[in-house]
């Protein structure tokens, strides 16, 4: 079986409400095929800084309805050590999604390398700011 390349995504919310406001975007692009969610771990800091996580299993009602359909639940690959670690970039009173997803997009394409015996030498993602500097500096076209 062939994989795409994998990310981790966090995702930073004011607050201790996970809305749904993401899922209908998460949704279209694996509906689409374009990528696969691998695991979604949904992570607090309250007040006094103490870090909470749930997985998807673990979200009841709404929360669950709308993020269980979504993943493939492979329960165990974010976890909890991988929560605390990220934490740092919570301030108190915040919450995080910590998203794997599988570029399933990418799956031909390296399906395409191997039969033609090459090597896929650098695979980076460019933040959006970057590419935002690059084009800014860029010199006006008439």
């Amino acid at each position: 079986m062939s994989y795409g390349p994998v990310d981790l995504v966090v995702v930073k919310f004011p607050g201790s409400a996970f809305d749904g406001g993401i899922v209908p975007a998460l949704r279209e692009l694996t509906d689409r095929g374009t990528i696969r969610v691998i695991d979604i771990l949904l992570m607090q800091k309250d007040g006094d800084g103490n870090v909470t996580t749930a997985e998807v299993s673990e979200l009841e009602g709404d929360e669950f309805a709308l993020f269980d359909p979504l993943t493939d639940d492979v329960p165990g690959l974010l976890s909890t050590e991988d929560a605390e670690q990220l934490a740092g970039a919570l301030q108190p009173n915040e919450s995080a999604a910590l998203m794997l997803f599988e570029n399933t997009w990418a799956t031909r394409l390296v399906d395409s390398l191997r039969s033609a015996n090459s090597e896929l030498v650098l695979y980076e993602h460019i933040p959006r700011v970057v590419m935002e500097q690059l084009y800014a500096a860029q010199p006006e076209t008439p």
